[in-house]
């Protein structure tokens, strides 16, 4: 595609998401890359200079593990989600707000990018309950057990008003998923549960995953075996024997945004070049695309 067919495709995408607001999750493997952070940033300064406003959320499971097991922490996740003792809660503190935050503010500064990094503590932006020891089912091995997942909080609401501040500033919000409880407690977040539940809350218009895979694989061993649109009335009819782990995750993240007013979700992947522009502004995308 050449340059003038690819502007004349994008300019209906670029009237219809004027002023939009796109929450952007991304991944610790995105994270992890300078080469691939600095892509973020150049793509992220171009979507603000075309009036859209970016919310950035970010996960760091794999930094997180690294660290945890250099100190020789346990690393346990049950259904892809982190069991967090107190000594893993502080790696999380550390990893999360600190390194990573840090790291995405400067790649997207490099770009010129006014970025502001924050957590769901501050403002007040997450409030947060313990999660009760429940049962689960472990989609690995399918067996039942009690799990207790330690500091690990479920969203009891989100006040926006500090996003919003910062969107009319024309500045570029950077969210670690954790959150405080009333009780002062501070509690790890599931960053995917967070970015949805973020999505929801600033009416967003797409709500963008980042992933080190091109999207939902109808076979998880073959990279070619892309699923490029999900309905979400038919998503674990059809999915439910190839989607497990993360994965399984991140769709009941977009199940969820979709059914709080988020007109789609999309899970892509943020290792290729120019992902992101090209999912949002061709009609052929180059992940998957859920709807209702």
């Amino acid at each position: 595609m050449n340059t003038v067919t690819g502007l004349k495709q994008a300019l209906p995408y670029l009237r219809l998401y004027n002023g939009k607001v796109f929450v952007i999750k991304m991944g610790g493997e995105i994270v992890a890359e300078e080469e691939i952070l600095e892509q973020f940033g150049a793509q992220v300064s171009l979507l603000q200079r075309l009036s859209i406003h970016v919310v950035v959320v970010h996960g760091g499971g794999p930094q997180a593990t690294e660290v945890a097991r250099r100190l020789g922490l346990r690393v346990e996740m049950v259904n892809g989600r982190r069991v967090t003792d107190a000594q893993t809660l502080e790696v999380a503190k550390m990893v999360f707000n600190g390194k990573l935050n840090t790291e995405i503010l400067a790649g997207l500064g490099r770009h010129q990018v006014p970025a502001v990094g924050l957590s769901g503590v501050d403002a007040g932006l997450i409030a947060a309950v313990r999660r009760p020891v429940q049962k689960v089912v472990d989609r690995e091995t399918g067996k039942t057990r009690k799990v207790n997942f330690g500091f690990v909080g479920d969203v009891e609401s989100v006040n926006p008003t500090v996003l919003h501040h910062l969107i009319a500033g024309s500045y570029v919000p950077v969210i670690s998923a954790m959150a405080g409880g009333q009780d002062g407690s501070i509690y790890n977040m599931n960053a995917d549960t967070v970015a949805a539940e973020i999505a929801i809350a600033l009416n967003a218009t797409k709500l963008i995953f980042l992933t080190p895979i091109a999207g939902v694989l109808e076979d998880p061993t073959d990279p070619g075996s892309l699923i490029s649109h999900i309905r979400l009335g038919d998503m674990y009819e059809s999915l439910s024997s190839s989607v497990r782990g993360g994965m399984s995750v991140k769709l009941e993240a977009c199940r969820h945004a979709i059914q709080g007013g988020v007109p789609r979700a999309h899970i892509i992947s943020g290792l290729t070049s120019d992902s992101l522009l090209t999912e949002i502004f061709t009609n052929e995308g180059c992940g998957t695309l859920v709807e209702g």
